[in-house]
């Protein structure tokens, strides 16, 4: 069985030292680990008084940021993107900035490092979202940056905010609830097969539900896990890029059309499905299912088809044709760090009889 979101494999862990290995990662910053991503991105527009400004914005981004717009009045501007890359158009950003915009948020998007030296020297906050980025280099280029443990670890849960040293962050306790454990138990291949097979209905209502609605630290349970996980990563990253332009060339074979792979640390193997077949994306997932394999189609709904994002900021959405594009094709196939060339081979072998 193969999926997108990390999984364990039990191999003999070992605990690292956190504070040694990031101060490796970003020489000369403070790291703060949050409940969340989102709750490092609510401390920054706190941090920063970014409410009741403008915010550049990728168009092409998940929409669980339209809450935080709401509650800290920020209104996004929002940019299109390059197909290529998935990044930002940086040659839009000059025509969008008003006299209110205050920062612009860059998006690592999937895993491919965004080069923050192409739109410095304007004026504006540089915010890094490094969701998908961990060991690409990013979190330290902007003013500042956050990042989402859990999609490149399997922490359960868990963010962390790259900052100043001087910014002084006090957050409250949280504990290894029921949300935490359906998320462990879905870190083993067996038991997110059954959620795959008999749970989309329940699991997604007990997740958000039980999400914090203000910023919280991360549970000992999930910082422990990153610890162990931390110590193989330079080694199992390495292993996955290889892997990674191994599947990308066979994807290309059958017609996809794949992001760069400089810089990339490949957090999901992402790729467009061949654009006669972009119709056809959804049942391409669906049929892949009979063979055990899992994939996603991460942002295929990205913000601005947010019909409530729409009507309250005046997204036309003739002015982003790559965006939609995007959201249209847009596959995510399964890449694991302890999967071999045999694995990938299983999985084109099997995406060229759905095909």
């Amino acid at each position: 069985m193969y999926f997108v979101h990390p999984q364990i494999r039990l191999n003999r862990l070992k605990k690292t030292d956190i504070s040694q290995r990031l101060s490796e990662y970003f020489p000369g910053k403070q790291w703060v680990f949050t409940d969340m991503g989102r709750s490092a991105f609510k401390i920054i527009i706190e941090k920063l008084n970014l409410q009741n400004s403008e915010i550049l914005f990728p168009a092409y981004i998940c929409d669980i940021f339209n809450p935080i717009f709401k509650n800290y009045n920020l209104k996004p501007i929002f940019l299109d993107i390059n197909l290529k890359t998935f990044h930002i158009k940086e040659e839009e950003i000059e025509r969008k900035i008003t006299p209110k915009t205050k920062a612009i948020l860059i998006c690592h998007t999937y895993g491919l490092a965004f080069d923050v030296s192409k739109i410095r020297g304007r004026g504006l906050v540089v915010i890094e979202d490094c969701a998908h980025s961990f060991g690409a280099g990013t979190g330290n280029q902007g003013d500042v940056a956050f990042f989402s443990l859990y999609k490149q670890f399997p922490t359960l849960r868990g963010g962390m905010l790259v900052c100043p040293k001087d910014w002084q962050i006090e957050l409250p306790k949280t504990s290894f609830n029921f949300r935490d454990f359906i998320s462990l138990l879905n870190c083993f291949p067996f038991f997110a097969f059954l959620f795959k097979k008999f749970g989309q209905r329940i699991a997604p209502r007990i997740v958000r539900k039980e999400k914090l609605s203000e910023p919280g630290s991360l549970n000992t349970f999930s910082l422990n896990l990153f610890s162990y996980f931390l110590e193989d990563f330079k080694r199992s990253l390495e292993r996955r890029k290889k892997l990674a332009l191994f599947f990308q060339e066979e994807l290309k074979k059958l017609g996809f059309e794949v992001q760069e792979s400089k810089n990339n640390v490949f957090c999901y193997l992402s790729a467009l499905v061949p654009e006669n077949l972009k119709q056809k994306r959804d049942e391409i997932v669906q049929k892949l299912r009979k063979y055990r394999i899992f994939c996603n189609r991460i942002w295929h709904t990205p913000i601005i088809l947010n019909p409530e994002v729409q009507r309250k900021y005046g997204v036309n959405l003739d002015d982003f044709p790559k965006t939609i594009e995007a959201a249209k094709r847009i596959i995510n196939l399964p890449l694991q760090n302890h999967y071999t060339e045999k694995d990938i081979k299983k999985i084109t072998d099997s995406l060229k009889k759905t095909l």
